[in-house]
């Protein structure tokens, strides 16, 4: 069964009588487990009040561009329209659909749509006289150019009084076409991808430990990926920050766990269940030999931390991976060699292998943005400049996509 679960949705509201149907709409996209999100026009809160969809939305209504104008708060038209998997404008009434097709910018909602980057869908509502003449037409068909999709308005009785083609499309249908659009994108539909992530760590004694930066935020931006393309995603998480470790829970099955052992025993557990496993993790390379009981007392002489060397998981599951799995690695060099990147492709006997271009201007750990090149058996590399970590996951399914789908 399709839902809308860790889909956001940005609802555009205008003024027009329909925008009573915007309530049910609101709830119909959270009952099926959308974050949903309202701007309205001015001339929609005539219509209905922003506490309805609020409450409905379980969000705060935005209006305008300043809420306060003694503190100076403002709302931020570009960050909603990043934050949009869609943009859904139901009713778009004929005046903000002329604004849209002429590049007219007069209120929070048009700047959101003019600085959107995710879909846009436009549900017309207005009288059948308006809805057939030459202009609306024309303008329709000019958002469709730039690849907005329009839900046609339904026929039926008007709040003019008569009967014709101009209603807002019913919720239920706007609702199933969503669903649809969706479903559309889900290019790994009933696969399951098992991705390891973040750090491991390995305890010297019971406060002291070895082990790396990783933040964690690119696997937790496949993960969010590959559910928004229609995976069953299952991650095993080394320790992360509760920011990070939060975006898990809205899109996976979560296992935590904390050294490198206890991550091989988990993935271990989960190669079979698997059809893609995304080997992310920073896995520490070496663990202490023996870790202490109680906390290890300073003291003048030097310390000799004796370390051996942790399994190789990639390398461990490659050894028994199945005809049918597909297995992604990712590599990272501070001195960058692609003999080097190469090897591991063939020794962990992986499909594909992302490599972090490592160095000042991307430090990788810990950044919201990254720079890889892909390497696969059978393609030649791809390179992908640096961009937002959800834009290079986003590259990396897709790219996956077109190798092996």
């Amino acid at each position: 069964m399709l839902t809308l679960k860790g889909r956001k949705v940005l609802v555009g509201i205008c003024g027009s009588i329909a925008a009573y149907k915007a309530a049910y709409l609101v709830r119909l996209l959270k009952l099926n487990g959308a974050e949903v999100r309202v701007i309205m026009t001015p001339s929609a809160l005539s219509f209905i009040t922003p506490l309805t969809l609020s409450t409905l939305s379980e969000n705060p209504v935005y209006s305008q561009f300043v809420e306060d104008t003694e503190s100076g708060v403002w709302n931020n038209h570009v960050a909603l329209g990043a934050w949009a998997d869609v943009f859904l404008i139901a009713p778009a009434s004929e005046n903000t659909i002329g604004k849209m097709a002429n590049g007219i910018c007069d209120n929070l909602l048009l700047a959101t749509y003019f600085s959107a980057k995710c879909p846009v869908i436009v549900c017309p509502a207005m009288d059948l006289d308006m809805y057939q003449h030459p202009t609306t037409k024309d303008n329709l068909s000019r958002l469709q150019s730039f690849s907005n999709q329009v839900i046609e308005a339904a026929y039926g009785s008007l709040a003019s009084g008569f009967i014709g083609q101009g209603r807002l499309a019913e919720p239920e249908d706007i609702l199933r076409h969503v669903l649809t659009f969706f479903n559309q994108k889900a290019f790994l539909l009933h696969k399951k991808i098992v991705i390891t992530n973040g750090p491991t760590v390995e305890p010297i004694d019971p406060v002291r430990f070895v082990s790396n930066h990783s933040s964690g935020k690119m696997g937790a931006a496949l993960a969010h990926q590959a559910f928004l393309a229609g995976a069953e995603v299952k991650i095993v998480s080394g320790p992360v920050e509760s920011s990070v470790f939060s975006t898990y829970t809205e899109v996976a099955d979560v296992y935590p766990v904390t050294t490198a052992f206890d991550m091989l025993h988990q993935v271990d557990a989960l190669q079979s269940w698997a059809d893609i496993i995304v080997f992310a993790a920073a896995v520490a390379d070496y663990s202490p030999k023996s870790v202490a009981a109680e906390k290890i007392k300073k003291s003048d002489s030097n310390i000799i931390l004796e370390l051996v060397k942790n399994p190789d998981i990639a390398a461990h599951c490659g050894a028994k991976k199945k005809p049918n799995q597909h297995f992604i690695g990712f590599a990272l060099e501070t001195v960058f060699s692609e003999s080097v990147i190469l090897n591991k492709l063939h020794s962990k006997n992986l499909d594909m292998i992302v490599a972090n271009i490592f160095n000042r201007e991307n430090p990788v750990f810990g950044s919201d943005q990254n720079e890889v090149r892909l390497y696969t058996t059978q393609q030649a590399p791809v390179s992908f400049s640096k961009q937002s970590k959800d834009e290079i996951a986003k590259h990396i399914w897709e790219t996956y996509g077109k190798w092996y789908l």
